[in-house]
């Protein structure tokens, strides 16, 4: 399944949903303005989609000031608070899954220990919990062994990572190939935007320099594993979408 970050306006979203038929990737509940009216702003959202026609729905969990790695206590109680708003969201929208960021920050935290912190986290938030699956996405992270040593220590049935193709080329100097290689069993969810490697442009895939094509062949999108198309203009969107449909048909 392919989605597409609700970046654009609704009447965009609703075209390129019912032309391509794709899903939505809402970062309504990101937005912590949105979470202090949660009610309010699930019976609107609810409606939008109604109006976009239903689509298939993943969300885009908290950010801002949030952070599972942190060893704070007020922080960790806030972030937990953030994350399940957004997890409830979620199972009241019927969402397939959440995507919340990994919080590692490499000019702030040491390697050692980070993993097992940020795993501890994940442990906790995911306890008796039967709704969206829960993917962890990189961000500034440098090294995919640390996302992988979260996964394995939090070992739970309902927890992917989610690989964003854009920021592994931007932020870290391992290639982008070898993210998608080593991560390829462990990821239920990609994010999917070009850049030049010099920052986190969101561009059209073809646009920037990442091998795109590559990627997507160690990450084929299946019934586990979706995409979501992370563009912030609808033509860059939609040359995603025609550039997948092009390059990658027959291998999905």
């Amino acid at each position: 399944m392919i989605y597409v970050s609700h970046l654009l306006c609704d009447e965009d979203m609703k075209e390129i949903c019912g032309q391509y038929g794709t899903g939505v990737e809402s970062i309504e509940f990101s937005i912590s303005d949105n979470l202090d009216q949660l009610e309010r702003k699930m019976e609107q959202y609810q409606k939008r989609l109604e109006q976009m026609g239903n689509p298939p729905l993943t969300l885009h969990g908290p950010f801002l000031d949030l952070n599972p790695a942190s060893f704070d206590s007020r922080i960790r109680k806030v972030t937990m608070e953030r994350f399940d708003q957004c997890y409830q969201a979620g199972i009241r929208l019927g969402a397939k899954k959440i995507v919340y960021h990994s919080g590692m920050i490499p000019t702030v935290y040491f390697r050692e220990g980070w993993a097992e912190q940020t795993g501890r986290f994940f442990q906790e938030f995911l306890k008796d919990r039967e709704g969206p699956q829960v993917v962890m996405e990189n961000v500034l992270d440098e090294d995919w062994r640390l996302l992988l040593d979260v996964y394995n220590f939090v070992d739970h049935p309902n927890f992917k990572l989610c690989l964003d193709m854009g920021h592994a080329h931007c932020y870290s100097e391992i290639s982008v190939l070898k993210w998608a290689k080593e991560l390829a069993p462990y990821v239920g969810h990609v994010h999917l935007h070009d850049n030049a490697g010099d920052r986190d442009s969101h561009l059209g895939l073809g646009k920037g320099t990442i091998p795109w094509e590559k990627v997507l062949k160690l990450l084929p999108c299946t019934k586990e594993r979706t995409w979501t198309i992370e563009c912030s203009n609808k033509e860059d969107v939609i040359l995603c979408i025609k550039q997948i449909n092009e390059k990658m048909r027959g291998r999905l």
